[in-house]
């Protein structure tokens, strides 16, 4: 059975941090992309960040751009997101989703075939 699994969401002050955690099962993160998307209510589901596991090049929305980090472990093949300076604007449900990783992981929520259950992530004071 393939899954992932979301953790590390919570309440968080703006200026804060937090590492969201997506932790695979059933397969082995080596071969895919693996992205990160957050939706937050009335707005779209939008792509934060992904990481091709072949070769480690990664990709970051222009909104996260200089406070998000992306990687991996793959001794434990999970893949961590570093949200940094966390705004208002970040609240909404992170999902970790991953596709197969032959060319540079995307945006694009139709070309991934696996999803987590997603984590709440809320910066509020």
């Amino acid at each position: 059975q393939l899954q992932l699994v979301e953790s590390g969401g919570g309440l968080v002050q703006p200026g804060g941090s937090l590492r969201l955690s997506c932790a695979a099962s059933g397969f082995t993160l080596d071969s895919y992309n693996i992205g990160w998307f957050r939706q937050a209510p009335g707005k779209e589901r939008e792509g934060v960040s992904c990481i091709k596991s072949r070769d480690g090049i990664t990709r970051y929305g222009d909104s996260v751009k200089g406070r998000f980090t992306i990687s991996m472990d793959n001794a434990k093949n999970t893949v961590y997101l570093q949200m940094n300076s966390l705004k208002p604007e970040d609240t909404g449900l992170y999902y970790c989703a991953v596709h197969r990783g032959f060319r540079p992981c995307v945006f694009d929520a139709k070309r991934y075939d696996y999803w987590g259950q997603g984590t709440q992530v809320t910066v509020s004071s």
